[in-house]
């Protein structure tokens, strides 16, 4: 008997830790267009003094090929690159099965 992997719950942390990288995984909120984003930990994520101590922030901004939506995702980090606060704007997070599957 196979197990089947549960699915991850996207409302605590929708980043996948992937070594070097963050992976997302969101989708477009007008065209359902699918998204995967590699951020690269050290350069896509920026440091963030001034919150009382290392702290990383994200601000990116995607327009996809089907519609002119933007979609912004912005996120403050810890130390360990674990999500203190994050947002998305003009899309939605989605399972990495999700994406695989619509792909």
């Amino acid at each position: 008997m196979f197990l089947k992997r549960r699915k991850k719950n996207m409302a605590k942390n929708p980043f996948y830790n992937k070594g070097e990288h963050l992976v997302i995984y969101f989708k477009c909120e007008k065209c359902n267009e699918t998204f995967r984003s590699h951020l690269r930990k050290y350069y896509d994520i920026a440091v963030d003094y001034g919150k009382g101590g290392s702290m990383y922030s994200l601000q990116k901004e995607y327009i996809g090929s089907k519609c002119h939506n933007r979609i912004q995702i912005t996120a403050v980090f810890n130390r360990a690159f674990k999500p203190l606060t994050y947002e998305i704007t003009g899309g939605s997070f989605i399972a990495e099965e999700d994406f695989e599957e619509k792909s």
